[in-house]
C-alpha cells in the first residue's frame, strides 16, 4: 500500500515546485511548465467527452495569466490527468492520430486514488516536463508508471 496520495491539485503544486528547482518556469494560477520556448500544459479531469477532447487537443492554445490580464499562447505539449479512467475511444483517438500522439499525453491516475501504486500512461511525446512528471510520481510517491500499448494485430 502506498502512502496517502495528495489531491490532484496538490500533486501538481508539488511537481511545479520541483520544476522550479530545475530552473523551469511555472505558474501560480495555471498548471503549465515552460522550458525554453515550450509550454507543457497539464489538464486534470475526471472524464471528458471524446468530441470535447478533440476540440481542445487540436487547438494547442491556452490562456496564460500575466498580472491582471491574460494572453493566449501556443502549447507545445498537453498532458491529460484523469482521476477516473479515460475511455477506450479517447485512447484510440490519440493512438490513431500521429499529430496528437506527438503532442498529447494521457495519464490514468485512477488506480493511484484507489490505493494501488500504479498509473497507466499513453505518452509518445518528447516533453521533458512529462518525463519529469513520471519520475516525480515514481520517486516521490512510489507509483509505477506503465505504458498503455496498442493491442497486438491478430493474424488470420
Amino acid at each position: 500500500m502506498i502512502s496517502h496520495i495528495p489531491k490532484i491539485w496538490e500533486l501538481l503544486e508539488g511537481f511545479k515546485d520541483q520544476c522550479q528547482l530545475r530552473g523551469w518556469k511555472t505558474s501560480e494560477h495555471e498548471d503549465w511548465v515552460k522550458i525554453g520556448d515550450e509550454y507543457h500544459n497539464f489538464l486534470w479531469t475526471q472524464t471528458v467527452h471524446p468530441s470535447t477532447f478533440k476540440k481542445i487537443a487540436v487547438n494547442h492554445k491556452c490562456a496564460i495569466r500575466k498580472g491582471v490580464s491574460y494572453r493566449v499562447v501556443d502549447i507545445s505539449y498537453t498532458a491529460w490527468l484523469f482521476t477516473q479512467g479515460p475511455s477506450e475511444e479517447l485512447l484510440e483517438t490519440v493512438k490513431e492520430n500521429p499529430e496528437l500522439s506527438r503532442r498529447t499525453a494521457i495519464y490514468d491516475l485512477s488506480w493511484m486514488y484507489t490505493g494501488k501504486p500504479f498509473c497507466s500512461k499513453l505518452n509518445e511525446t518528447k516533453s521533458m516536463a512529462f518525463q519529469e512528471f513520471e519520475k516525480f510520481l515514481e520517486e516521490k510517491w512510489k507509483v509505477k508508471v506503465k505504458p498503455v500499448h496498442k493491442p497486438p494485430i491478430q493474424k488470420i
